[in-house]
């Protein structure tokens, strides 16, 4: 009497799908949507959400850190206009412009046409 291997009975339903875990850091890094994601990954937004949806974030987190370093460098390494921006967003710089009022009743019709045209007067 030969004896039969018996083989494990397997779950009901689909396969776990293996997910690229590397892959799905490197595109929620430069900020890939959920849609864009599970597109390239093969599955649906919904097993991102799902069991992914912590390991996302961090890996977005840590794209925005790499952005601002770049920022940084750029600025460090002598770019004005990033050197601007960072100062407006960081340090609470604006840009200024200068408006004097004056008595308005002291100007003639034509002067005042004139300052809502945009032109300056003398």
């Amino acid at each position: 009497m030969t004896s039969r291997v018996r083989r494990p009975k397997r779950k009901p339903g689909r396969r776990p799908l293996a997910i690229n875990l590397r892959q799905l850091d490197a595109l929620a890094k430069i900020h890939c949507t959920h849609e864009e994601i599970a597109a390239v990954l093969g599955c649906s937004t919904d097993t991102l959400a799902r069991r992914y949806a912590e390991r996302i974030e961090k890996a977005r987190e840590e794209g925005k850190m790499s952005l601002r370093r770049a920022q940084y460098k750029a600025a460090l390494s002598g770019n004005a206009t990033m050197m601007i921006w960072l100062g407006k967003q960081y340090l609470g710089q604006a840009d200024q412009s200068k408006v004097q009022v004056g008595d308005l009743n002291a100007l003639t019709d034509q002067e005042l046409e004139a300052l809502a045209a945009g032109k300056v007067l003398p």
